[in-house]
């Protein structure tokens, strides 16, 4: 039990270290302040090419809610995400060329020989573009070509690609609303229904109290078909003080596709553990 233990502190640390230190190449530097001075952020996504946060990055754990907890739905799910801005300069009408990177891990720590049970890979490169509006820094829209997959072969083998178009939306300086659309692209013959279950667009808001210590979120991914289908994830953080790095977490996933290889499988958890995020909004 020692040496499982000290396997599993110690990737816990890699984790949050590798994190940590992207930090400092967020896009909004000022997040202290009362309002976000848009000449300044104009300046930031002219500033770079820069490394930085892209979606949240988690370690969370905790157990299945529908069923009896047991050492196999119990688990650790934790996401990395970053992303690199890969031009000096504004390309045409205002828009930035990222490279992302996001790898979402489910690791049965309570199990014999703690396996990583399910790896999702989800590279992209696309453009953003800042969006402002009587100087002030209301958002911004998105264009994206995405792989997902789970680097397995034969029968395990899921992966997929879409082109994808998103926008964030900041209402004021509390309330985001976020959106996502794709055009999919399903090359393997294992998962050619995962449109079924892991969605055709997404929806989603983010609410954030005035001192920037509480972030409360919702997600609403709509399965394919004409009924009421969606896969939810509820969310909230709580930061110790404005200066932390990090929050405490708590998610909240009810659906299908959470992984890519159990993709039609409808899970309902509850994890609880530690986040670092974007400086302003998260993308999602």
């Amino acid at each position: 039990m020692s040496a499982r233990f000290n396997r599993f502190f110690l990737l816990f640390l890699a984790v949050i270290a590798a994190a940590s230190t992207s930090l400092s190449g967020q896009i909004v530097t000022n997040v202290n302040a009362e309002k976000i001075n848009s000449d300044s952020l104009r300046r930031e996504f002219d500033k770079g090419p820069y490394f930085g946060l892209y979606k949240d990055n988690y370690f969370i754990f905790g157990p299945a809610i529908n069923h009896k907890p047991n050492r196999e739905n119990t688990n650790v799910k934790f996401q990395i995400s970053i992303q690199q801005k890969l031009t000096r300069s504004t390309l045409p009408w205002g828009t930035y060329l990222y490279l992302y990177y996001t790898q979402k891990v489910f690791w049965n720590v309570l199990q014999e020989s703690l396996p990583m049970t399910d790896l999702n890979f989800n590279p992209g490169i696309g453009l953003a573009k800042p969006l402002f509006y009587n100087n002030r820094y209301i958002g911004k829209l998105s264009m994206q070509l995405e792989h997902e997959s789970n680097g397995r072969d034969s029968i395990q083998s899921r992966s997929w690609n879409k082109v994808t178009f998103g926008a964030n939306i900041l209402v004021d300086d509390n309330l985001m609303i976020h959106g996502k659309v794709w055009i999919p692209i399903v090359d393997s013959d294992n998962n050619r229904d995962i449109l079924k279950y892991c969605g055709i667009y997404q929806i989603g808001t983010q609410v954030m109290t005035n001192d920037r210590r509480w972030k409360f979120g919702m997600i609403l991914v709509k399965r394919q078909g004409w009924n009421f289908n969606h896969n939810v994830t509820a969310e909230v953080s709580f930061r110790f003080t404005r200066k932390a790095d990090w929050s405490l977490y708590m998610q909240l996933y009810s659906g299908y596709g959470e992984g890519l290889l159990d993709y039609k499988q409808y899970h309902s958890q509850l994890r609880t553990g530690i986040v670092i995020r974007p400086q302003l909004f998260s993308d999602y």
